[in-house]
C-alpha cells in the first residue's frame, strides 16, 4: 500500500498546490473561516466518509476514514485559519481579502491533508483501523478551535494524533522533530492599577498609579531571573503600558497587558503564582487596588517521546527522492494549540522545513512577506503518509 500511496500522492503534487493557492487567494480569520470550512466539506462530498461539520467551537470538520478491518483509530490535524496581516508579497495569488493573510502556512496544511485524506479514502479497504481527519478552525486566537474538539467528545477513541507545521528553518526536503516539550505555553495578563490622581505640585496629596505599576514591570522581571531555574524557558513580556496622561498631573489608574511563556507545566505554575503574589505586594507597598486578570491560553505541548522516536526511525527509513533529511529540531518558542491534543492523546508535532529556494534569510510565520516553496506541500503529504503506512504496519 505504501508505494500505491506514494505514487498517487506524487501524481496528484500539482493539485495540492492549487488547493493551496485558492486557500491562499481566499483568507479568513479566526472563527469566522465560514467559507473555507465550506471549500473543506465540500471536498469530501460523494466520498465514502462520515462527516461531521461545525465541531466545537466554531467551523472544524471532522472526516472519518473506517478501514477494511477493526482496529487502531489515529488523528490526522491541520488548521485552516488566517491572520489579520495585510500581505506584502507579489504573489500571482496573494490573498484577495484586504487585512487578512495566510501568513502562516496553514493553507498549505489543509491543502496536503485534503489531498492525502483522499488518497486514503481510496486505499482505506488495506488499512485496519480508523483515520480521523481533523480540520481544525482558529488556531491562532485563544481559547483556539483544538480544546473545544477535544472537549466535543468526537475523537474521544484516539489512540494517537499526528500533525505537522511548515517553517522556513530549511529547504524543502527537511524534516525535523523534537521529544517532549516543543512548543511554549502562553498566558494572557491584564492589570489594572487604581491610585488617586492629583497635581503634580502635590504628590503628597495623590497616590501616583504610574510609579506602583512601574515597580509591577520591573519586579515581574525578576521572576524569571530569580524564581525560575537557570535551566527552565520562561519569558514574561510586558506589551502595553497605558499611563498616557498631562505632564503635571498624577495619574489616577494605569493599565498594563502582557504575554507569557513557559515551556513546562511547572514553570507556567510558578509564573502564575509569582505574578499574583508581586500584585499582592504592590497593593500593600503603593496602597493601590488591583484588578489582575490572568488568563492561561495554550498549554506547553509535549510530543510522546516513544511516538516521536517511531516518527523519526519511520522518516529515516524513507528511499524517497523529496524527502532529503529528517532531524532533530530545537523546542519552539512560540505556542500552538495543536498542545491540548497532545495533552489527552500520545501525540507527534513535527516540521516541515519549507525556505523558499535561492532565499537565504526567509521572512518566518506571520511575516507580511511570508511565503512557502511548494515543493515542501508534497514532503508533508508524504511524510504523514509514511507515519500512517508506519503506524498500521503497511508495506
Amino acid at each position: 500500500m505504501k508505494s500505491e500511496l506514494m505514487s498517487m500522492l506524487e501524481s496528484r503534487r500539482e493539485e495540492i498546490i492549487k488547493i493551496r493557492r485558492h486557500l491562499h487567494e481566499n483568507p479568513e480569520v479566526s472563527f469566522k473561516e465560514e467559507k473555507t470550512a465550506q471549500y473543506i466539506a465540500d471536498f469530501y462530498k460523494g466520498k465514502d466518509v462520515d462527516i461531521q461539520t461545525n465541531v466545537g467551537n466554531g467551523y472544524g470538520i471532522i472526516v472519518t476514514i473506517k478501514g477494511g478491518k477493526l482496529g487502531k483509530t489515529i488523528g490526522l490535524r491541520a488548521d485552516f485559519d488566517a491572520l489579520p496581516i495585510e500581505e506584502e508579497t507579489d504573489l500571482p495569488f496573494k490573498s484577495k481579502n484586504e487585512g487578512v493573510m495566510h501568513a502562516c502556512g496553514h493553507d498549505g496544511h489543509t491543502a496536503y491533508l485534503l489531498v492525502l485524506a483522499d488518497c486514503l479514502i481510496q486505499l482505506k479497504d488495506s488499512i485496519p483501523g480508523t483515520i480521523k481527519i481533523i480540520h481544525q478552525h482558529a488556531e491562532e486566537v485563544p481559547p483556539g478551535g483544538a480544546k473545544s474538539i477535544v472537549e466535543s467528545g468526537l475523537i474521544d477513541d484516539l489512540d494517537a494524533i499526528y500533525g505537522i507545521h511548515l517553517l522556513p528553518m530549511g529547504p524543502a526536503g527537511t524534516v525535523g522533530y523534537h521529544a517532549g516539550y516543543s512548543f511554549n505555553g502562553r498566558a494572557y495578563m491584564k492589570l489594572k492599577v487604581q491610585g488617586r490622581g492629583g497635581h503634580g505640585s502635590s504628590p503628597h496629596l495623590a497616590n501616583d498609579a504610574i510609579v506602583a505599576a512601574s515597580h509591577f514591570v520591573t519586579a515581574a522581571q525578576t521572576i524569571v531571573s530569580r524564581r525560575l531555574s537557570p535551566f527552565d524557558v520562561g519569558v514574561i513580556t510586558i506589551g502595553s503600558f497605558n499611563g498616557k496622561g498631562t505632564f503635571n498631573v498624577i495619574k489616577d489608574s494605569v493599565e498594563l497587558e502582557g504575554d507569557i511563556r513557559y515551556m513546562t507545566v511547572e514553570t507556567k505554575e510558578t509564573i502564575e503564582k509569582e505574578v499574583k503574589r508581586i500584585v499582592r505586594g504592590i497593593e500593600e507597598e503603593f496602597g493601590v487596588t488591583c484588578e489582575l486578570t490572568y488568563t492561561p491560553d495554550y498549554p506547553p505541548l509535549y510530543n510522546d517521546p516513544e511516538l516521536t522516536a517511531k516518527v523519526a526511525e519511520s522518516l529515516r527509513s524513507m528511499d524517497d527522492k523529496d524527502i532529503k533529511e529528517v532531524k532533530e529540531f530545537p523546542a519552539m518558542s512560540p505556542s500552538e494549540d495543536f498542545a491540548y491534543y497532545a495533552e489527552k492523546f500520545p501525540a507527534c508535532f513535527f516540521y516541515i522545513a519549507c525556505t523558499p529556494k535561492g532565499v537565504e534569510n526567509p521572512y518566518f510565520n506571520h511575516h507580511p512577506k511570508f511565503d512557502i516553496d511548494e515543493d515542501a506541500l508534497l514532503v508533508a503529504a508524504k511524510t504523514v503518509g509514511q507515519v500512517v503506512c508506519s503506524y498500521y504496519e503497511l508495506d
